[in-house]
């Protein structure tokens, strides 16, 4: 029987683990940007499409799971922010505020509300069992695409399902091999730290 919990009671997630508070916090907050932005390079261009193969969808579903809903906004705002101003580590190395105006843009912004909604899921709990953890990237990987597929459409002038064509529908296959990666990977994690994930562990949003 899948176990959901309440935000009124909170769970603590992977990175409420590591002890330091403040410093962790900032910490994890660049890290999680850092490997987002390390993962987008691996990148591979499709002809029919101008969305690349990538790692940092992964990245970003993954670590959203695991560091909760104000670090992981934090982490993907800096990753944005970063790379618009010329950290070259958008997908295949692009960077600059001409990424603005770039057909995968919305992906980007899709990034930071779906690291939100994943740590909200998060603690709830949806980080613990398999399930749940599909559950939740399911529902990461909803709000990115229909902040890109959005954008997409606006910018290649496009309809809806044209737009579903070229940015979500040749990915949907990969995304569902990540998330039974991810489903096997953070319940594992959960049992290898021996910690409840109870809620005393006092969470930091």
């Amino acid at each position: 029987m899948l176990r959901v919990e309440s935000l009124a009671h909170p769970r603590p997630v992977l990175a409420d683990l590591i002890p330091g508070e403040r410093v962790r916090d900032a910490l994890v907050v660049v890290g999680y940007a850092g490997l987002v932005g390390l993962s987008a390079q691996l990148s591979i261009r499709l002809p029919f499409t101008p969305v690349p193969i990538t790692g940092q969808t992964f990245a970003v579903l993954l670590g959203g799971l695991a560091v909760g809903t104000r670090r992981g906004a934090a982490g993907m705002l800096l990753y944005l922010a970063l790379g618009l101003v010329g950290v070259p580590w958008f997908a295949g190395g692009d960077h600059g505020f001409s990424v603005v105006s770039a057909p995968t843009f919305g992906y980007l912004v899709g990034f930071v509300f779906a690291a939100c909604v994943l740590g909200g899921l998060a603690r709830r709990g949806f980080d613990r069992q398999p399930l749940t953890v599909i559950v939740a990237l399911v529902a990461g990987n909803a709000v990115i695409y229909l902040f890109g597929a959005a954008w997409l459409a606006w910018r290649l002038h496009v309809g809806a399902s044209q737009a579903i064509s070229l940015g979500v529908t040749p990915f949907l296959l990969g995304d569902a091999l990540k998330a039974a990666l991810a489903a096997a990977l953070l319940p594992t994690a959960w049992k290898l730290t021996g910690h409840s994930g109870g809620r005393d562990s006092r969470p930091s949003q």
